[in-house]
């Protein structure tokens, strides 16, 4: 039997890992291959499972934990695409502030599951910016210590750092992070690319297209910190129904929305960690208006727009942050409120704000099979 391929696109809340996964997947079945990917969030309701689906591609989401915490679940996942497509390359994209990937996901999958899937180097995904200032680079907003925890121990990991984004900095700034990430995480070979251009992209494709994971020993980590962290960290998920009395432009609609979530978060003076939104008008080709915002100090940016104005459709929103999380459905709930306005109607189907909880994984080995 052919072994599938496993590759996994890690990275911090906001790295820009949905687009990356996007170029990927048409790299791939531009090459004729199958594809089937797999997300992954605490929470359900996902913006990236939407986005991806629009885009053609076969899609799985795994709610209610990381794949570490979840990987039976993982494999539920890989063998629905395989009843229904049979892909011959999995992508899986995990939970933003989940690390620890390579003792709890891909060491069991080559030790359990070694005849069915080959794996992959692990990348991780950094926002140039943000990484510049994590690294002391740069000054600007950025997260508590715990959270950050998290953050450095996802690119200790990593076989490959990819930095994301390079469009936004000049040649010396990128300069001095490649080096300071070199100093800080040696093992990590890098790809510098702007998935959202499509820059520098093939030579990375490459490598995790045909490239195996290298077996080491695992990093350490300490569960209590990394618990901490992620409880620092406030999710909400929301899916709201809108009707319009006129057709009404609905990119607008979810810029205006993103900005007075924004607005109040920066009030608050919380630090947006992501906040993205999928409105979807039942387009008969899928099509979907999609905003992101990624920094508290960023201009929402819209990466998909519908053309027309429409008459109704579902708005997913999708909002990480460091804060309290009924400080967040509270500002949502706000805005929503606020774009609402004469022949606006809208109807809130679903909504959960939580903090995730301790990360429990089903397996964790120190060494691959």
């Amino acid at each position: 039997m052919t072994k599938a391929r496993y590759i996994m696109i890690g990275g911090f809340l906001g790295a820009g890992k949905t687009t990356a996964v996007a170029r990927l997947a048409q790299h791939l079945s531009a090459q004729g291959r199958r594809v089937g990917l797999i997300t992954n969030d605490q929470g359900k309701g996902l913006v990236d499972t939407a986005m991806l689906s629009s885009r053609g591609f076969e899609v799985e989401e795994i709610a209610g934990g990381c794949f570490c915490c979840r990987f039976n679940s993982l494999l539920d996942a890989a063998r629905k695409l395989s009843s229904s497509t049979k892909p011959d390359v999995f992508i899986a994209e995990p939970v933003g502030s989940c690390t620890d990937l390579v003792a709890t996901v891909t060491y069991p999958l080559r030790r359990i599951y070694g005849n069915e899937f080959t794996i992959a180097p692990l990348s991780v995904l950094v926002d140039a910016v943000r990484a510049m200032r994590v690294l002391g680079l740069t000054h600007g907003p950025k997260f508590s210590e715990k959270v950050l925890y998290i953050y450095r121990k996802q690119l200790e990991e990593a076989d490959i750092i990819v930095i994301n984004k390079s469009d936004l900095l000049d040649h010396a700034e990128l300069r001095s992070l490649q080096d300071e990430l070199k100093k800080q995480f040696p093992h990590g070979k890098q790809h510098v690319v702007s998935a959202r251009k499509g820059d520098g992209l093939a030579g990375w494709f490459k490598e995790i297209s045909e490239g195996e994971q290298q077996p080491r020993t695992v990093m350490g980590v300490d569960y209590e910190i990394y618990a901490d962290g992620e409880a620092l960290l406030g999710w909400l998920n929301a899916t709201v129904r809108f009707k319009f009395a006129q057709p009404t432009d609905v990119n607008a609609l979810i810029e205006d929305l993103t900005a007075a979530v924004q607005r109040r978060l920066e009030v608050e003076a919380v630090q947006i960690a992501h906040f993205k939104m999928t409105f979807d008008a039942n387009h008969p080709f899928g099509e979907l208006a999609t905003i992101n915002l990624v920094r508290n100090d960023y201009v929402p940016e819209l990466s998909q727009t519908l053309a027309e104005p429409v008459s109704e459709g579902e708005l997913v929103i999708n909002l990480r942050a460091e804060a309290d999380p009924a400080l967040l459905r509270k500002a949502v709930e706000q805005g929503l409120f606020g774009v609402a306005g004469e022949g606006v109607t809208y109807t809130i189907d679903h909504i959960e704000s939580f903090r995730p909880g301790k990360p429990v994984p089903t397996h964790r080995l120190q060494e691959p099979a």
